[in-house]
């Protein structure tokens, strides 16, 4: 059985850093940008095309399903392996 996970402890360690929280801030702006410019975005993601999460251009944002956004194959450093999708 594995042991329960910690997630103060996974706060601590990666969400509360300087550089995720500014990662999360940007993702939170690009989805209200699209929400300003009238785009449904309920139920939904904000894919950023470059998987660039600071790249808020709007050339740059669409909405796709969770599943379609979070299923990216990637590569060592966490980056998709085809940037372009």
């Amino acid at each position: 059985m594995a042991a329960p996970r910690n997630y103060k402890k996974e706060y601590a360690n990666y969400q509360s850093r300087p550089a995720q929280i500014k990662r999360r801030t940007s993702r939170n702006a690009a989805r209200n940008k699209l929400k300003k410019a009238g785009v449904a975005v309920a139920g939904r993601d904000v894919s950023h095309r470059n998987g660039n999460p600071r790249d808020n251009r709007r050339g740059n944002l669409s909405v796709k399903s969770a599943s379609k956004n979070r299923s990216y194959a990637r590569t060592r450093t966490a980056g998709k392996r085809n940037p372009r999708a």
